[in-house]
């Protein structure tokens, strides 16, 4: 082999190096990208206000563990809630997901889930209970609630202001609001988020940082 062949050889190679180091690099640089942008909008939600829109009053049931469950446990905390059923057909596991997704930058923090179920003839605690932990759901932070459906639609309809109906006009099945609601530690309702949204997590947690900084424990 003489110089210039191996000279060629030794670019070919060097290429061929650079060529894959640059294929294991587009993937990393386009993640961090990513997540920068998703940083910068995350900052740029913060400095929004938000705004209140009624309080959430008082209200007993009972969660996946059997257990009653008092809405003072809440008090002087911050808190999501949203209104799902086990057996949902439509938008419910989305649902789930995008809670469940809150659950790990949240974790340092004293932020609750409450999760309404608008079934709840269905839904008893041991069905709430299996439905939790395929979610995967911290027990001591994320709660799923059953009881009287007055009380629960009521919750729904007249205190959160989301659409509800158990669907006896309609399929036989329940048709429920697919908002998640952020509560501050005053019990004030302070933002509703559309979970079928792409960026409704990104929203949410950037409001629910401003109300952690608002509302210091």
């Amino acid at each position: 082999m003489n110089a210039a062949s191996a000279a060629i050889n030794r670019t070919s190679a060097r290429r061929s190096i650079s060529w894959k180091i640059t294929l294991i690099l587009i993937p990393l640089v386009t993640l961090g990208l990513l997540l920068w942008l998703r940083q910068i909008e995350v900052n740029a939600l913060r400095q929004r206000s938000i705004s209140s829109y009624g309080a959430v009053p008082h209200f007993q049931l009972i969660n996946q563990e059997g257990q009653p469950f008092d809405s003072a446990r809440l008090a002087g905390k911050i808190w999501i809630a949203d209104f799902i059923y086990t057996t949902c057909p439509g938008p419910c596991p989305i649902i789930g997901t995008r809670m469940s997704e809150l659950q790990e930058p949240l974790e340092k923090t004293d932020v609750h889930l409450v999760s309404f179920s608008v079934d709840p003839e269905k839904d008893k605690p041991e069905v709430l209970r299996g439905y939790a932990e395929k979610l995967r759901a911290d027990p001591k932070r994320w709660d799923f609630l059953t009881g009287p459906k007055s009380t629960i639609y009521k919750l729904s309809h007249d205190d959160f202001k989301l659409a509800v109906s158990d669907g006896s006009d309609e399929a036989g099945i329940p048709v429920h609001s697919t908002r998640m609601v952020l509560v501050d530690r005053h019990g004030e309702i302070r933002g509703y988020y559309q979970a079928t949204a792409a960026d409704a997590v990104t929203k949410l947690l950037a409001d629910t940082s401003h109300l952690l900084r608002e509302q210091p424990k």
